[in-house]
């Protein structure tokens, strides 16, 4: 729709000009007006504003000038509607597109709302997309929000500090709150108001300067990423153990078929009757391939590559790794 009212647009436009330069070489070359002459003829009769003419028209000009008035009435005139139809529809199509993202905003439930469609922003919503996460992405860049506006994603327009912009995102359902703004003070603020609508929302913060953490895990952040100082120690994890690094970057979600991938899965997929059991018990490597190697308790304790007689308990993760077709066999199986 768009591509057709831009060339709507440029064809109106095109006339336009074409008109314009007719009259003005109209009356330089066949009227012998001098050039300034020429251009105020071509003004005056275009916009029909009433002022008279330099001096008496002869007839065949009497006849030009009548033939471009109305050529210029019905070009002027195209072009004014062509601009306003294009104007009213995107209004329409912008508030069409509105209720529509707002519809299903209200439909969702544990989603994710990502705050900002940056650098850092896209990689999140890239992310969620591979893990076929719902989530919404908020956007005060109006531009940014008509380029990439599509079935998968779902922008919410207007500034993120705003309490009403997340409401509207759903962040009082919402599971989870990726912050990815710039600004540290914009995400400390969002965080903020983030935490008095949802307590039991999963945070998730940018931070630029160091001295920002502190400030952002006070705030109510569960977690917070620098990414320049993330981005910095794996520069220089290259040259220290560069095979160990390149062997970690292939822990991945791509799902190309020579790739590695992890995978969490919460106690009650793995255990859905609710009973505590060993590793051993439930024998995840020989029904999907896949080798647990870190157990997250109850009170957030991390074990790297637990005993295969540990027995794991309500609310605590088990982190399996994998090809992955062995990660689908994990999904389908437990339902992940």
């Amino acid at each position: 729709m768009r591509v057709f009212f831009t060339s709507k647009i440029m064809a109106a436009m095109s006339l336009l000009v074409l008109v314009f330069l007719a009259g003005v070489l109209g009356f330089r070359f066949f009227f012998e007006y001098e050039w300034v002459d020429a251009l105020y003829m071509t003004v005056i009769t275009i916009t029909t504003v009433g002022f008279g003419e330099l001096h008496p028209l002869s007839p065949t000009e009497k006849i030009f000038v009548s033939i471009f008035i109305l050529s210029s009435i019905f070009i002027v005139g195209y072009a004014i509607s062509t601009v306003t139809e294009y104007v009213i529809s995107k209004n329409n199509f912008g508030n069409l597109r509105q209720k529509t993202v707002q519809k299903k905003i209200d439909s969702m439930q544990n989603h994710v709302v990502v705050c900002g469609y940056g650098r850092n922003g896209k990689q999140a919503v890239q992310k969620l997309i591979d893990y076929k996460k719902q989530f919404i992405v908020i956007e005060k860049d109006d531009e940014l929000v008509e380029r990439f506006s599509d079935d998968k994603l779902l922008f919410v327009q207007g500034d993120a500090i705003d309490d009403e912009v997340l409401k509207a995102a759903g962040i009082e359902k919402a599971g989870t709150l990726i912050c990815a703004l710039p600004s540290d003070a914009d995400n400390l603020f969002i965080v903020l108001s983030a935490r008095q609508m949802n307590k039991e929302l999963k945070i998730i913060s940018r931070a630029t300067e160091e001295t920002s953490y502190r400030k952002l895990k006070l705030a109510g952040a569960d977690n917070v990423i620098m990414p320049d100082k993330i981005g910095g120690d794996h520069m220089a994890s290259l040259v220290v153990v560069p095979d160990l690094v390149e062997f970690l970057d292939n822990l991945t979600v791509s799902g190309e078929n020579d790739s590695i991938n992890v995978e969490q899965v919460p106690f009650e997929k793995v255990c859905p009757n609710g009973k505590e059991q060993a590793i051993s018990d439930l024998d995840l490597r020989r029904k999907t391939g896949c080798s647990i190697i870190g157990y997250k308790s109850p009170t957030g304790e991390y074990l790297v590559n637990p005993e295969p007689s540990l027995v794991i308990k309500k609310d605590s993760k088990l982190i399996l790794i994998g090809t992955p077709n062995q990660i689908d066999s994990l999904k389908e199986m437990y339902n992940v």
